[in-house]
């Protein structure tokens, strides 16, 4: 009888697997291939291998450019992850783009074979797969993990969507952290700022974009009316700051010279049906006009001039030169069953470099609301990234700068952590823009916004007489709204002086003045959605932030409207819609203590009071003194509706959450 081999026991095992590659490593090395070695090395030595020691991670193997890391909990990997793009961000600010080494990553729990120290298997495969569905600087993971993490974790992750992957028989479900998300996550170890400056500064950041001051207005908003006592405030919160409107044109610019905000949207390349050929078309269009409205101070070539180009194999350097313009934006269309894929890249013309590069999906049922969707989400996301490109350029002109040069590099400074050395660092800059030409609209409104944030996020907090400086701001805004009476940011601006002063209803007029002017402009969207809810119109509340998120809804201001949301939805009894809303608000920032009490209200209203012990636990961590009367002498509003529902609704909540009336003893 012949002897059996015996087959070799294969090990199998659960694991948390994250992959993780260099996003564009090939053009790195191509340019710098001993400098790209140095860093990517330093990354990992300095800061990338203890970061996943101290998560508990193993490095299973490592390629050139990437990495495979096992961890025993999905919780710790997506930690890990976070953690490391939320640093990589940081380190990575003082360096130019085409030196940045930016990282994808994918995480996937599932079933995998171990064999000599490595790795295989379907759990590997789809986590490697999805390191390449992360946009740079991002994560994307399956469901198996988001379904471990979603109550443990303080990370909004979008649903992507199912998606094929190669190799693996059935679609992966996909949820993805934005990189702006990533970018904007609150460091490790809390905050030493006052809450107000904590909650204010934490979301101004990323929001400022060239046309407008994004939802970080209405962080600041929230601030000021929530902590404020009944006596209505004496300013306006945060300020937009422009980019340099029409009288920008008189800095002392060499006529010959390609204007430095000047853009080319090329026809958007059709990877679909021929028959859809509109949709790339009409959204080519689209973005040319909303980019001009969006982006004050942009000069962007006709339509009739970009569509000269269409289905032609031209250099864009060339195409630079033709059309005397700096940059080129182009893109395509491509469609994945329902789901239609739109991908944009923006390039420098004069060298044909690749500066920045997204993609953006949506479900083709409706191709006509598809193309607003996505042609407000490019101008939004576009803003803010040609914010830091002028002022990395202005930086090479600093010993002769003219005024939008230091327009440029102030606006880049505030869009930095905020600080009160930031604040005046910017301040000093957008000053010296104005002595240069003191008709810019983008230095003078940027005055107003380094005033106003002053006054909300540090000033008024230590008792610091504030009067001058609001003063000194609307003597701008008025001086701007001259200059330039239709610019969006001007009225949305002016809508913000109003709310401050409780005059809502001119507040709300003029908010609907800047829509009207610039349709992608989330931040009057949402301060409008915000006004008519303390004016005691929930309803109309919920379609204007619900349409602001829709318009920008990866911005890192998301959490105030979220928050708004969650309040509108309480005055409303919809308390499933409250507890959704006040959850995703908090899984961005927990540290503040609005969420906290909104969510204990709406678990109380349901009835839950289990589950409203924590939140409001949380919150009286955060503000002792919090009580219903302290609340009461609080209200954000002198509307009797408002007032009336707010006692019906969020203060019974609070009642039943556990509340108490008052609270002597720190009073």
């Amino acid at each position: 009888m012949a002897h059996e081999v015996a087959t070799p026991r294969v090990e199998r095992r659960l694991a948390a697997i994250l992959a993780a590659d260099v996003f564009g490593y090939s053009r790195l090395m191509g340019a710098d291939e001993e400098g790209t070695l140095a860093r990517l090395k330093a990354h990992r030595r300095e800061f990338v291998d203890p970061k996943i020691k101290e998560r508990h991670g193993r490095i299973v193997k490592t390629t050139g450019d990437g990495m495979l890391v096992e961890f025993v909990s999905p919780v710790e990997a997506v930690r890990c992850a976070a953690e490391v793009q939320r640093g990589m961000v940081a380190r990575n600010a003082d360096l130019p783009l085409e030196k940045r080494i930016t990282f994808r990553m994918g995480i996937n729990l599932g079933d995998v074979i171990a064999e000599k120290g490595d790795l295989f298997g379907d759990g590997v495969n789809v986590a490697a797969r999805l390191e390449t569905l992360s946009e740079p600087g991002g994560v994307a993971i399956s469901r198996m993990v988001r379904d471990q993490v979603r109550d443990k974790v303080p990370y909004a992750f979008e649903d992507m969507g199912e998606k094929s992957v190669k190799n693996i028989a059935r679609p992966v479900r996909v949820y993805g952290l934005a990189a702006d998300v990533v970018a904007s996550l609150p460091e490790e170890g809390g905050a030493s700022r006052s809450t107000t400056a904590a909650f204010f500064l934490a979301h101004r950041n990323a929001a400022f974009s060239a046309g407008l001051a994004g939802l970080v207005v209405l962080a600041c908003l929230l601030a000021w009316v929530w902590l404020a006592p009944q006596a209505p405030p004496r300013g306006p919160p945060a300020l937009a700051v422009s980019a340099p409107g029409p009288a920008a044109a008189a800095s002392p610019v060499q006529a010959s010279a390609i204007p430095r905000l000047s853009i080319v949207v090329l026809p958007f390349a059709n990877l679909i049906d021929q028959h859809e050929e509109y949709f790339a078309d009409g959204l080519t269009e689209n973005l040319t006009t909303d980019l001009t409205a969006h982006i004050s101070g942009l000069l962007v070539i006709s339509r009739n001039s970009a569509f000269t180009y269409k289905g032609k194999d031209i250099d864009v350097v060339q195409i630079g030169k033709d059309l005397r313009v700096h940059y080129v934006l182009e893109g395509s269309v491509q469609r994945s069953g329902n789901q239609l894929r739109v991908n944009a890249q923006l390039i420098d013309a004069e060298n044909g470099m690749h500066l920045w590069a997204a993609r953006f999906d949506g479900d083709r049922t409706d191709l006509f609301a598809l193309q607003d969707q996505i042609t407000g989400r490019i101008a939004n996301s576009l803003g803010s990234e040609m914010i830091r490109i002028a002022a990395r350029e202005a930086e090479a002109r600093r010993i002769n700068p003219d005024a939008q040069d230091l327009v440029m590099r102030a606006k880049a400074v505030l869009l930095q952590p905020g600080s009160e050395d930031t604040l005046r660092e910017a301040e000093a800059l957008f000053r010296r823009a104005a002595e240069i030409d003191g008709q810019n609209v983008g230095a003078l409104i940027g005055i107003a916004t380094a005033l106003m944030d002053q006054v909300m996020a540090f000033d008024r907090n230590r008792g610091v007489p504030i009067d001058a400086k609001i003063s000194q701001a609307s003597e701008l805004i008025e001086k701007v709204l001259v200059l330039d009476p239709k610019s969006s940011d001007a009225h949305f601006i002016r809508g913000m002086i109003f709310e401050a002063e409780r005059r809502n209803t001119e507040a709300a007029a003029e908010y609907e003045i800047a829509i009207s002017l610039d349709r992608n402009n989330a931040g009057a969207r949402a301060l409008l959605a915000q006004v008519v809810n303390f004016l005691g119109d929930p309803e109309k509340a919920i379609s204007q932030f619900e349409e602001a998120i829709r318009i920008s809804p990866r911005d890192s201001d998301s959490f105030g409207m979220m928050l708004h949301l969650c309040l509108a939805h309480i005055l409303l009894r919809h308390d499933d819609l409250a507890v959704e809303w006040c959850l995703k608000a908090r899984a961005l920032n927990p540290r503040v203590m609005y969420v906290q009490f909104d969510l204990a209200a709406a678990y109380g209203l349901r009835g839950d009071l289990e589950a409203a012990r924590a939140p409001l636990a949380e919150a009286l961590k955060l503000q002792p003194k919090l009580s219903i009367a302290w609340l009461r002498a609080r209200t954000p509003s002198d509307n009797p509706r408002f007032n009336r529902l707010r006692e019906d609704t969020l203060l019974v909540g609070l009642r039943k959450a556990g509340l108490r009336e008052d609270d002597t003893a720190n009073n």
